[in-house]
């Protein structure tokens, strides 16, 4: 199936604990298996395009950027924190807005995907070659092997690798020994990632309330108790009345 099938229409959406966004269901489960599919969120995509940018020198038709990945934005979330996601029929790279999106890789020999990352890593290397002084000009099995023990060693553990490790491990590959100067091929240049807020909607949150004892403290009754505290101690002593002395009473002297 390829990108322009009608299928694949809506997504569902969760944070894994390694904040990275997983899908968790699909709109066509039959040709696309939520399990290990992650999906790369907003911040992650505004992350590699600023990247992509610098390769369009070295032969990146932003082209192949628009038929590998599939872009969805945000429709709603859930009570269980999973996000729903609508896809965008539009051209995403021409939109303004915060979008996920998902490489096509449902053939995984021959998909956009899979060619994407082919033609990123010749671009990668022909900067590279360009920007750094080899004694022996850098090869495409180089980067190849570091993406392929990548995957292993995430294998290995159990994981299942996600697109925008996968992705970033060429974009920004540099070999052992050596360094870009920050600014060289745009990287060190990209807007922090903190600064992209994911506009996520609201859920409404649980309305049982939890009911208060002896042993929860809670911030404003500590901030009075320190305050009374204060005034307590700022608080001078009243210095003791002196009792009355009683009047003496005598006899009126006798004249």
């Amino acid at each position: 199936m390829s990108k322009s099938s009608p299928k694949l229409q809506w997504l569902k959406v969760r944070l894994g604990e390694d904040l990275n966004w997983w899908v968790s269901e699909t709109s066509d489960p039959i040709h696309w298996d939520a399990d290990g599919l992650g999906i790369i969120d907003p911040r992650q995509n505004a992350n590699i395009m600023e990247s992509l940018d610098a390769l369009r020198d070295y032969g990146l038709d932003p082209e192949i950027i628009e038929t590998t990945f599939i872009a969805f934005r945000v429709a709603g979330k859930d009570k269980d924190n999973t996000v729903e996601l609508r896809r965008v029929q539009e051209s995403f790279l021409e939109l303004d807005e915060q979008l996920f999106i998902l490489p096509d890789t449902l053939d995984e020999e021959k998909s956009p995907y899979a060619d994407f990352l082919d033609k990123i890593t010749r671009c990668r290397v022909k900067l590279l070659n360009d920007l750094i002084d080899f004694e022996e000009k850098l090869e495409i099995e180089e980067i190849e092997d570091e993406i392929r023990e990548e995957q292993n060693k995430d294998y290995m553990e159990g994981k299942a690798t996600h697109f925008f490790n996968e992705v970033t491990t060429i974009l920004d590959y540099v070999p052992d020994g050596y360094e870009l100067e920050l600014g060289d091929d745009g990287e060190g240049d990209s807007e922090d990632e903190d600064d992209i807020d994911i506009d996520l909607p609201d859920i409404e949150e649980d309305d049982e309330k939890i009911e208060r004892d002896e042993t929860m403290r809670w911030d404003d009754e500590e901030e009075e108790d320190d305050f009374d505290k204060d005034d307590e101690e700022e608080k001078p002593e009243e210095e003791p009345e002196e009792e009355e002395k009683p009047k003496k009473r005598g006899r009126p002297r006798k004249s």
